[in-house]
């Protein structure tokens, strides 16, 4: 009887261990889920795997009905896509509505969809017509969801490239592109009247590697630095992505608007590259996403917002072998397809549910797997 009660008092001591790590990775984190690749896990193992690492929020590039349901009755919170290629159908209202009651509303009574993203990084083109299609899809899509009203419980946006701002520094500076401010106009008077997030996709990896001699290392990876400080405003910046952030903010406001916030819809770095994506590699990609989560936990906000948390959202969970483009774009993720780490992530010691024995064999164990393996001791004992 004195064993069985040690055995539970075991039990309950790594419960409490691994629920009191797992909350350190889990606050405030989202993470872009891609699914460009023929080798990831299923969406019920992913559950099980994100569940037992606490991450709350996750970022969709479809409805995929597979995901939706393998997280039904759990607490995550999701962002769902609707493709380039949808937004002349979504201004038409028959067919915006037939998108929501079946890619949707089926989930929502079991599945926490609080988002939906109309396209993705639209002005990344030079196809005018798709610029002229994303606005009207928005607003039908929005428009659909206050007809079946879901519009308390679901809100409407798009994610746009960093590429959006044509001047960001000093970020006191910040505009858009010429070529796109009749559209930022009329998309931002959406936010505003909708109180919907303006989602950028900021890189600092993107100005490294094409600027690796002016612009310091240590400044894009959140890395003790000089930094530098706003000529106009007096306010130090020691890392890129909130410089960046602060670009947005005021070419928003430079356009009439301050009522809208700013979130990050996409960051990251590549674990590796092709020779000329200088900076991708395996120890840049450890030190900018750890040095990002402790930010993230700190629930820091940016020199010119300090009391608003920059909410953001990682890419990706897992490498994508089948994402064309350079090297870089299949090595973004925190994990490989078969969920051990790319790299270790540290925070208050080792990311949480998972066992690192040496540098070179990192060995991923959810605290699912750590509590059945208990309860088979307990068992057998």
């Amino acid at each position: 009887m004195a064993t069985y009660s040690v055995h539970l008092h075991l039990l309950s001591m790594l419960l409490t261990l691994s629920d009191s790590g797992v909350r350190v990775l889990g606050a405030g984190l989202g993470i872009n889920y891609g699914q460009i690749a023929d080798n990831l896990p299923s969406p019920s193992r992913v559950s099980v795997m994100l569940q037992s690492l606490d991450v709350s929020r996750l970022k969709l590039y479809d409805a995929d009905p597979k995901v939706l349901q393998a997280f039904s009755n759990s607490s995550v919170e999701f962002i769902v896509g609707i493709g380039n290629e949808y937004l002349q159908d979504m201004a038409d209202p028959v067919k915006a509505q037939n998108w929501v009651q079946q890619h949707l509303q089926p989930y929502l009574a079991q599945t926490k969809i609080t988002c939906i993203s109309v396209g993705n990084e639209v002005f990344m083109s030079n196809d005018t017509q798709l610029w002229s299609n994303l606005l009207p899809a928005m607003k039908m899509v929005h428009n659909t969801l206050v007809n079946l009203g879901l519009d308390k419980q679901v809100i409407v946006t798009t994610a746009h490239p960093f590429t959006i701002i044509g001047n960001s520094y000093p970020p006191s500076s910040g505009t858009f592109r010429q070529d796109i401010i009749e559209y930022m106009h009329a998309i931002l008077d959406f936010h505003s009247q909708t109180k919907s997030p303006f989602l950028i996709n900021a890189y600092p990896f993107f100005a490294y590697k094409d600027n690796p001699d002016q612009i310091p290392l240590d400044y894009v990876l959140f890395q003790p630095n000089e930094g530098m400080t706003d000529p106009n405003t007096n306010l130090h910046y020691d890392n890129m992505l909130y410089a960046q952030v602060d670009a947005v903010y005021s070419a928003i406001k430079a356009i009439g608007h301050t009522d809208i916030e700013v979130k990050i819809s996409e960051t990251g770095w590549p674990s590796k590259g092709d020779p000329t994506e200088v900076g991708s590699t395996l120890q840049n990609a450890e030190l900018y996403h750890s040095n990002l989560l402790k930010r993230i936990q700190q629930k820091q906000g940016t020199p010119a917002k300090p009391s608003v948390p920059v909410d953001i959202y990682v890419f990706a969970l897992f490498n994508e072998n089948l994402k064309p483009g350079p090297t870089s774009e299949r090595n973004y993720g925190l994990f490989y397809p078969d969920g051990t780490p790319v790299f270790n992530i540290r925070l208050q010691g080792n990311l949480p549910g998972i066992i690192y024995s040496s540098a070179s064999n990192i060995k991923a164990l959810s605290t699912f797997t750590l509590v059945i393996s208990v309860l088979a001791y307990l068992i057998h004992a």
